[in-house]
């Protein structure tokens, strides 16, 4: 994929917002809705696809319907410089784990951890904390979310058996 972003319209923009705000809307919706027939509207996210720009389709689930009841952000703390290719290696062993990144700051990296409960959670942690560059983490709970229709809200993963 290349580093900088492919270029899009006015049209391709307004696409995109349909899209993202329900990804099973019809071309044909979309197209009323842009002035623009379906053909030319699947050919827009087609090429959208190609450069890119839109990377997956994806359902956004209730996550206590698929039993994670307990929901946190860690902060991790890492020992000299652990190179980002290595923490990505490290959560990507954890299905827990929903989102990863580097940040600013004093921590290292941010996780999302989603797990059925604070036992499950506690063991998550465990794991985590196992890791030999871990030198220390921080959690922080969720106890409720202010913005329910944003994507962190929802699940995107299914919960690990």
């Amino acid at each position: 994929m290349n580093s900088r972003p492919a270029p899009f319209d006015e049209l391709d923009r307004k696409i995109i917002n349909a899209l993202m705000a329900n990804s099973r809307t019809s071309f044909a919706e979309i197209g009323s809705a842009v002035g623009l027939s379906s053909t030319a509207v699947k050919r827009r996210v087609d090429r959208l696809r190609e450069t890119g720009v839109i990377t997956a389709f994806t359902a956004t689930v209730e996550p206590s319907a698929l039993g994670w009841l307990t929901e946190a952000y860690v902060e991790v703390y890492c020992e000299g410089a652990a190179p980002p290719r290595r923490l990505a290696e490290v959560v990507r062993n954890h299905p827990e784990i929903t989102a990863a990144m580097t940040v600013t700051g004093g921590a290292d990296a941010l996780l999302h951890v989603r797990a059925r409960d604070v036992e499950h959670f506690e063991g998550v942690l465990e794991r985590i904390r196992a890791e030999p560059f871990v030198r220390k983490t921080i959690s922080v709970m969720v106890l409720s979310h202010l913005i329910p229709e944003s994507p962190e809200a929802g699940a995107t993963h299914p919960a690990p058996e």
